[in-house]
């Protein structure tokens, strides 16, 4: 038996179908409710945790142990932690990398984050996978019938609200070595590679808030806007697609990642919806419809654009899903504008999606 399974307390998950897992506690203590989410990739757990579209979820990580290599102050996806609880089959409490800076149960702890560990967490995916993603409470509370008659209520209430403009930050720049372009990000939940991928290519990067004017981009004058990852349902950003509607028609070129992907189809009068289980994880396959060729790549999404609704006046599908076949890129005829669901960040060699930065920079330099 390890020592954390000795010195650690019970804890339970309790699930809106009425399951219940018994385990024990680790990170921060306390009671945490959301979206029951698993992941499937089986490194990068400090990046998905620090992965602002995870807001207002609880993940599952479906690889059995996590935390093997620590942590450290470098793998941040972003400032802003977002994700409500944490649940693994069993974590490293003596991790070993040359950059490992402390374990993953001090990383949580230190950020507020409620963890739970030693459950069946194969048995619990495959009831996401049945049922689909539900709502859940992680407490170290005994489940009296007192205790689940609250809880059940607050489980069933729950809703993430206001997401974006929870991980959305303030207005910065960051400068490349030798900048070339202007790109305006608007914040929606970005994670730090995307910025890396853009000042490595010579673009000076300002940030701008999720609540951005059109007036404010157009004042700006960027050679490209891009449109940020992030949270929740994209239907609820109304301000966001109202913004980008004015937008569009400035044929300003434009890329749009995960939620931005989704909103820039919503302001073009497409359709959005919400998947049983969602995309998550770093084995997503995806085909480039032009090249035929299929990419394996990291997601971590909800919802997605329903592939009838798009007008093909407008737009056409770029990519799809392998597995699902459900919209996972749009390539745009009434503007200079392409977008992707998934994380094209993830690897600079030719064998990766990282192309699509060079083609947001192909269409600032032809607009130039």
């Amino acid at each position: 038996m390890t020592l954390n399974l000795i010195k650690a307390k019970t804890a339970y998950l309790i699930l809106a179908d009425g399951t219940i897992f018994k385990g024990k506690s680790f990170g921060s203590e306390g009671k945490a409710i959301g979206e029951i989410v698993f992941s499937t990739s089986m490194v990068g757990y400090q990046e998905a945790i620090t992965d602002p579209s995870y807001c207002g979820q609880i993940m599952v990580q479906t690889f059995p142990l996590i935390g093997n290599y620590g942590v450290n102050a470098e793998d941040y996806s972003s400032d802003k932690i977002a994700i409500n609880g944490y649940i693994v089959r069993e974590y490293c409490e003596a991790p070993s990398n040359f950059r490992c800076e402390g374990d993953i149960d001090s990383f949580l702890k230190k950020h507020g984050i409620i963890g739970l560990f030693d459950i069946d967490t194969r048995r619990l995916t495959r009831i996401l996978r049945e049922k689909g993603v539900m709502n859940g409470m992680i407490t170290t509370e005994e489940p009296t019938e007192e205790f689940l008659a609250k809880a059940n209520l607050e489980i069933k209430e729950y809703k993430i609200t206001g997401a974006v403009e929870k991980v959305s930050g303030e207005k910065k720049t960051f400068t490349a070595e030798n900048g070339k372009y202007k790109v305006a990000l608007i914040d929606y939940g970005f994670t730090k590679n995307i910025v890396n991928s853009l000042t490595r290519r010579g673009c000076d990067v300002t940030v701008f808030p999720w609540n951005v004017t059109a007036a404010e981009i157009k004042e700006f004058a960027p050679d490209g806007i891009l449109l940020s990852n992030g949270p929740a349902d994209p239907k609820e950003c109304e301000t966001a697609v109202s913004t980008l509607k004015e937008l569009i028609a400035e044929n300003i070129p434009t890329f749009a990642i995960g939620l931005g992907h989704q909103l820039l189809a919503l302001a073009n009068g497409f359709d959005t919806e919400k998947l049983k289980y969602g995309h998550r994880g770093a084995s997503q396959p995806v085909t480039d419809i032009s090249f035929g060729t299929t990419y394996v790549t990291s997601q971590n999404h909800g919802y997605a654009v329903i592939s009838d609704s798009i007008d093909t006046a407008k737009a056409e599908i770029s990519h799809v899903n392998a597995n699902d076949k459900t919209c996972e890129g749009i390539a745009y005829k009434n503007a200079p504008a392409f977008s992707v669901q998934f994380r094209p960040e993830t690897g600079e060699q030719k064998s990766t999606t990282s192309y699509l930065y060079d083609k947001f920079i192909g269409l600032m330099e032809g607009n130039k």
